[in-house]
């Protein structure tokens, strides 16, 4: 299946809510903590369509959202954003598409920031595994507290 990807638009939010939600379900991550009590979660089009952020959704043949990326700036922290809320549905992994998107991000996050940050969970063992494969490398110590407390893994990752 082809997948299509752009940036977020306004009647997008709703949608790539469930696919977070969905995902973090699946991965037990449905409790405070994670991006599932992010106050932000609902508005992404209004979030992300500011300075330095910027948030692309992966659609399907049928126009359904099966996944997305965001680039977010850290503010108390220079030169340096966050991926920020990757997800794809189990019905888009092994597509290709994730590599889509988080090339997108990449690129667009070279253009601003020299470093990029990211957070996820220690079960999350393939994501991880997809994150080295792109330069990010592990890091023991947070960067920046964020309202994800409950992630318990970080990587850190050079722009050139």
């Amino acid at each position: 299946m082809k997948y299509k990807i752009r940036e977020i638009k306004e009647e997008d939010n709703k949608e790539i809510e469930n696919v977070i939600k969905s995902c973090l379900i699946e991965f037990g991550a449905n409790h405070e903590g994670t991006a599932w009590t992010d106050p932000y979660l609902g508005r992404f089009s209004e979030i992300y369509n500011t300075k330095g952020n910027k948030y692309w959704v992966a659609i399907d043949e049928n126009n359904k959202i099966v996944g997305g990326v965001g680039i977010g700036k850290l503010e108390s922290v220079e030169n340096t954003c966050e991926l920020q809320k990757m997800y794809c549905l189990p019905i888009a992994r092994g597509t290709g598409v994730s590599h889509k998107l988080i090339e997108i991000a990449l690129e667009y996050a070279k253009k601003l920031y020299s470093r990029c940050y990211l957070e996820t969970l220690e079960n999350m063992v393939a994501a991880q595994k997809f994150y080295e494969k792109y330069g990010f490398t592990r890091i023991y110590e947070s960067l920046v507290k964020t309202e994800h407390f409950a992630c318990d893994v970080r990587y850190i990752k050079e722009l050139k």
